[in-house]
């Protein structure tokens, strides 16, 4: 009966030690399925910064190929002017500080009317309407993102008073075009990307801006596409380099109506 007792009691302390060590094991294995969870969305969120978060999901799921496509979307290039002698007058910290300052009210204005940036070009910025999801209010979304980054700048330039700082001045050129979409370069850096005679389009009339002296260039494809409580005024067509024909452009002086909510 003692021995019975005995192996009983063995039984049970054999199965108790044995219970512990799997709910160590387990609890470890939680630990690290929630360690390499967070890897993944920190890792994630930094790719983010690359690429559009629509893209890092594609490309989570599918692997780095992601297929290219053609689509019509409306193109915005941003530039500051005289950037480059005035960053000749300024200490290095704070030029990248106000860069980055300017980059991130630019960036927030386009975000949040439904456009991503694409990359971002010396002091130039890239940003894409249309592209990532069909958007018929595309064309509109940029120009209202166009006027979002003169009010941010404006605000950003009475800050930067406040400082003793120069104040900036931009240059902004839309366009609207097919372009072939998609993730692009090689094995080691890959971006989301777009190319076609349309990017090349908007960049020339962003140049313009400083021929017109005026901050905000449409094309006449955009203006067709505009609502038509823009304020728009035409200017003189002039030749761009690369084009066979003078480009007639629009500036925008604003828009003649309530503001309009934005998206976040």
């Amino acid at each position: 009966m003692l021995i019975a007792a005995a192996a009983l009691a063995a039984v049970v302390v054999a199965l108790s030690l044995r219970l512990r060590r799997t709910r160590r094991t387990a609890a470890a294995l939680e630990e690290r399925l929630a360690a390499a969870a967070r890897g993944l969305e920190s890792l994630q969120q930094a790719f983010a910064r690359f690429a559009p978060a629509e893209v890092v999901e594609d490309i989570i799921a599918q692997g780095v190929s992601t297929r290219p496509e053609k689509k019509e979307v409306t193109v915005l290039f941003a530039d500051l002017k005289d950037f480059t002698s005035l960053a000749e007058h300024l200490d290095p910290d704070v030029l990248v500080r106000i860069l980055n300052g300017y980059f991130e009210r630019m960036s927030r204005a386009i975000t949040d009317h439904r456009g991503h940036v694409a990359k971002f070009i010396g002091d130039g910025i890239l940003a894409l309407f249309g592209a990532l999801e069909a958007n018929p209010w595309q064309t509109n979304d940029a120009a209202h993102a166009a006027l979002a980054m003169r009010a941010a700048l404006a605000d950003y330039n009475a800050a930067l008073g406040g400082e003793g700082l120069p104040a900036l001045a931009m240059g902004v050129g839309i366009h609207r075009g097919t372009v072939v979409a998609g993730v692009i370069g090689s094995a080691e850096l890959v971006e989301y990307g777009v190319i076609g005679s349309a990017v090349n389009l908007a960049s020339r009339v962003q140049e313009l801006t400083r021929a017109h002296a005026v901050d905000i260039l449409v094309t006449a494809v955009v203006r067709h596409a505009l609502d038509p409580r823009f304020a728009l005024r035409a200017l003189p067509p002039l030749e761009v380099k690369g084009l066979p024909a003078a480009v007639a452009t629009f500036a925008v002086d604003g828009f003649e109506g309530p503001a309009l909510a934005v998206s976040r």
